[in-house]
């Protein structure tokens, strides 16, 4: 579940949700467990993507990336600043705003915090959907 979540949240393709389900079908007792591997990993794999964006500064100006398919990310984090990290979760975009709050120099713990509740929510969500209506 770790690695599935971790991988899930760079930019490598992937979906801890299909995982989670699995295993929670096998083992719906183990919903709380699950929920905290899952979100650890996923928010560690965000971080990752956070501190690649750090990184990247050195090679993209912020003019080069605004005409891009970053260009919303850039969008939402101008406007909403590091509460745009409760997205993170989101398909396409999360991995991008993480990317891009490191990019931006956004500040790491509010970041990391933001990263961490916005996944919690989501693997909440994903448990309760799940013994909702398959339990």
């Amino acid at each position: 579940m770790f690695s599935g979540a971790f991988l899930a949240a760079t930019l490598l393709p992937g979906g801890s949700e299909v995982l989670l389900i699995a295993l929670l079908n096998q083992a719906p007792e183990t919903w709380f467990s699950l929920v905290v591997v899952a979100t650890i990993g996923n928010t560690l794999g965000a971080m990752t993507s956070f501190y690649l964006g750090r990184l990247g500064r050195f090679a993209k100006s912020p003019e080069e990336l605004s005409g891009t398919k970053y260009a919303k990310g850039l969008s939402l984090i101008d406007r909403y600043g590091v509460w745009a990290l409760l997205l993170s979760w989101a398909p396409v975009i999360g991995d991008i705003l993480c990317l891009l709050a490191g990019w931006l120099k956004l500040p790491l713990s509010a970041s990391f915090l933001m990263i961490l509740v916005g996944k919690t929510i989501r693997y909440l969500l994903i448990v309760a959907a799940v013994m909702h209506w398959f339990t």
